[in-house]
């Protein structure tokens, strides 16, 4: 076989309506085979068209590179209308299904420049492996310019990925399935641990839109497994995901430069949620904005830390900019060496840091944390002549609402409710229903002049707020106030009935 084909000249026809999953497995299997004997590996090369992949996936093979014409040209299109009981990721290669393992894995592949519609597959009840891409075990591979999208579970769901790159992906609407609560459905789900104390990966200039649960996340897979080093996540964007980028189990991830708004739960999570319960430890995320997520900035807990975040950018969050809290069921003992350092630390909707489990030996240092507490409106209600609704928003032309003053609140029309991300004084801007989601209400957009509550204020509203035992902890430099007029930070800093701040040491 010579090292480069064309998939055409091998069978795959591309017209959108021809079955080409057997020949592509074919060829697959064919180059496999020739770079097993020779240690050559080959690349297939796609021209543009629309290939069908029908009720069943292509077993993957190592040295076999799949390149494409481009996104929008080479066209993967999953389907399933013969085997609804059957996941359909266009390649697999899995422990479970294959026997995939450190000693049977993938090696130097190249998937590039085509694009997955996962929209075909629907399968009876939700199967976390109705993937886009489903390998595991991969070393030395390389993933670039895809564009994945509508699958029924996560998208990019490949697993144990050994000097690896990740570049340039973009997950749009994956998790279609996924109640949220459930394995996968996220836009980049990748598990990790597989290869021991290190798996050296790199995500890069990657974009996941709109996914069932997380943006990106990684994740352990074996709560007995160390937690590996070695992975890092720089220059990406996260919006409208359930959470936007999570790290369940590594150590040391790092995440820079990248974006995290719009996501429904937090922007940034650490926690025990994954599969094998475990938080991530170690961490730094730094130079990062995350902004507009529809409850918190950071949600962090249920791991022994450290965890470092430097230079971010925490801001206009529906609740809390940064939460640390623990789930039940995961990992309770205080977080040590937590450092706060140099974030900018405002217009959140109640606390800017908001402290209810315990920390050990913490650093909160050179923070800037101003005018959180915007959630300061009053209860307010309407309806009836100048009230207008449309998919994702509420107008009231009576209204004279202080501005943000409503973010976070929720909003009842009859007997549906929705979640307001910001507002003007006559607008309130509303979340999805769900990410991907384009409308705030499930049962239909109101009429006009429906009638509308909106809750009251929380209080109290503080730049820091404790409600949790903090010991040792070493402050310094930071600045906590309000300039606005009226003032919607009600405290700069508040210990509660149930919080403990001792050893401080002030420097």
């Amino acid at each position: 076989m010579p090292l480069t084909v064309d998939a055409q000249a091998h069978g795959l026809v591309g017209d959108g309506t021809t079955n080409d999953q057997p020949a592509l497995a074919k060829l697959v299997d064919a180059l496999g085979a020739a770079c097993e004997a020779d240690g050559r590996p080959r690349v297939i090369q796609v021209p543009p068209g629309r290939y069908v992949i029908r009720d069943q996936a292509v077993v993957w093979r190592s040295g076999v590179s799949l390149i494409g014409a481009g996104r929008g040209a080479t066209c993967f299109v999953l389907c399933n209308p013969e085997a609804p009981t059957t996941p359909v990721p266009l390649a697999w290669f899995t422990s479970q299904l294959h026997g995939a393992g450190p000693d049977h894995h993938i090696e130097d592949v190249t998937f590039a420049h085509f694009e997955i519609d996962g929209a075909g597959v629907v399968t009876e009840e939700y199967d976390p492996l109705a993937k886009g891409l489903g390998l595991q075990y991969v070393l030395r591979g390389r993933f670039s310019d895809l564009y994945i999208h509508d699958t029924a579970a996560t998208g990019f769901g490949c697993d144990f990925l050994q000097d690896t790159v990740v570049e340039g992906v973009l997950a749009a609407r994956c998790g279609r399935q996924d109640p949220g609560d459930r394995m996968g459905g996220a836009g980049l789900g990748i598990g990790i641990g597989g290869w021991g104390m290190v798996e050296r990966l790199t995500l890069t200039a990657c974009t996941a839109l709109g996914n069932g649960t997380n943006g990106i996340f990684v994740e352990l897979q074996q709560e007995e497994w160390p937690p590996p080093r070695g992975i890092r996540i720089t220059a990406c964007h996260a919006e409208d995901n359930r959470f936007g980028i999570s790290d369940w189990g590594a150590d040391g991830l790092i995440v820079t430069s990248s974006t995290m708004v719009s996501n429904h739960e937090a922007g940034f999570d650490v926690s025990s949620q994954g599969t094998a319960g475990v938080g991530g430890r170690g961490g730094i995320v730094t130079g990062c904005v995350i902004d507009g997520n529809v409850r918190d900035g950071i949600g962090f807990g249920n791991t022994p830390g450290p965890y470092a975040f430097r230079g971010n950018r925490i801001s206009h969050n529906g609740r809390y900019g940064y939460w640390e809290h623990n789930l039940a069921g995961g990992d309770q003992e205080p977080v040590a060496d937590l450092v706060l350092e140099s974030n900018d630390i405002r217009d959140n909707a109640l606390d800017g840091i908001r402290i209810d489990a315990d920390l050990r030996d913490p650093a909160i240092m050179g923070n800037r944390v101003r005018n959180n507490g915007r959630r300061a409106a009053p209860a307010a209600s309407g309806g009836g002549a100048g009230v207008h609704f449309t998919s994702l928003s509420l107008t009231d032309e009576n209204a004279d609402w202080p501005p943000d003053g409503h973010r976070g609140k929720r909003l009842t029309v009859g007997g549906q409710s929705a979640v307001v991300t910001f507002n003007t004084s006559t607008r309130l801007a509303l979340a999805p229903m769900r990410p991907g989601a384009g409308t705030a209400w499930p049962d239909g957009t109101p009429e006009s002049g429906a009638a509308y509550r909106l809750p009251g204020s929380s209080g109290p509203r503080a730049g820091i707020a404790v409600a949790a035992a903090v010991t040792g902890v070493q402050v310094s430099g930071n600045r906590v106030w309000d300039d606005q007029r009226p003032a919607t930070q009600t405290q700069g800093f508040l210990i509660t009935d149930g919080g403990q701040w001792t050893e401080c040491r002030d420097t």
